[in-house]
């Protein structure tokens, strides 16, 4: 009993330091990746057709669900709105809320999970099995970088069409909350774009899209990440692909924090 109970802390150490140096090695190699697709940026315009092509995957491939999504978003955030401020607040205000609400959080946050549970996984399984059927390896002993030509066009593609896509999510966001206003709450469509204008500030347009940019790298990041370090045949590529979207989701909502507070600090001083 006595060797039991003095084995257990030990035991527990232990584990707790496994892990520890398991994070730090997969932070290691996360940067080591990053930092291998920025040194080829100049490699770009070289790059450019699988860019496009990439840019074309993630847009078409999203838009049936980031436009259902936001137009759901846009019409429970009115809904809820109008239903908290009935009888306290006037209705003037519910387009103030819903533009406000969509613009600074729900349009990027949504859409930026809606597309990174998407693509990372999309990302992770194809690169991962590339990775486990060794065409990673045979394209290196080919003298072909696979950063380079895998990893740059997707991580650029992500980075400039996120904000594209959350623009559109915005849009269709504030469409569905003003036809929801109109038909359920007897808003006027007057009366709700009056009340989008009010306390209207172009800070909030650049905090929401500013955001998406860093939001497209951590999502292209997460699905290269995970791919191109799969390990253990079919079954490992299913884990990459289940770890890629958790860490995806998890990395946006804890970017989404710190960027907040960044960009509430340089453009509204606190």
């Amino acid at each position: 009993m006595t060797g039991h109970q003095t084995t257990m802390p030990a035991m527990l150490l232990e584990g707790l330091g496994s892990l520890v140096l398991n994070a730090l090695a997969a932070i290691g190699r996360g940067f080591h990746v990053l930092c291998g697709i920025l040194c080829n940026l100049n490699h770009c315009w070289k790059r450019r057709r699988e860019i496009v092509e990439q840019m074309h995957i993630m847009v078409v491939g999203s838009m049936p669900l980031v436009v259902t999504t936001a137009a759901f978003t846009g019409a429970i955030t009115a809904v809820q709105t109008g239903y908290q401020m009935k009888a306290y607040v006037p209705m003037i205000f519910l387009g103030t809320v819903v533009a406000k609400s969509v613009i600074l959080e729900m349009g990027p946050v949504l859409a930026a999970l809606v597309v990174g549970s998407r693509l990372s996984a999309n990302y992770a399984a194809e690169l991962g099995t590339m990775k486990v059927t060794e065409q990673l390896d045979a394209m290196e002993i080919m003298a072909i970088d696979p950063v380079q030509y895998l990893g740059l066009p997707r991580f650029v593609a992500g980075v400039l069409m996120m904000p594209v896509i959350t623009v559109i999510a915005d849009l269709i966001a504030i469409v569905g909350g003003l036809v929801v206003s109109t038909i359920t709450l007897e808003v006027t469509v007057q009366t709700f774009t009056e009340g989008m204008r009010l306390f209207w500030e172009i800070g909030d347009v650049i905090t929401g899209v500013g955001k998406t940019f860093f939001f497209g790298g951590i999502i292209a990041m997460s699905g290269i990440y995970h791919g191109f370090n799969t390990q253990g045949g079919a079954e490992g590529v299913g884990r990459a692909t289940m770890q890629a979207v958790v860490g995806t989701c998890l990395s946006v909502l804890v970017a989404d924090y710190i960027l907040n507070t960044i960009f509430m600090q340089i453009i509204f001083g606190g």
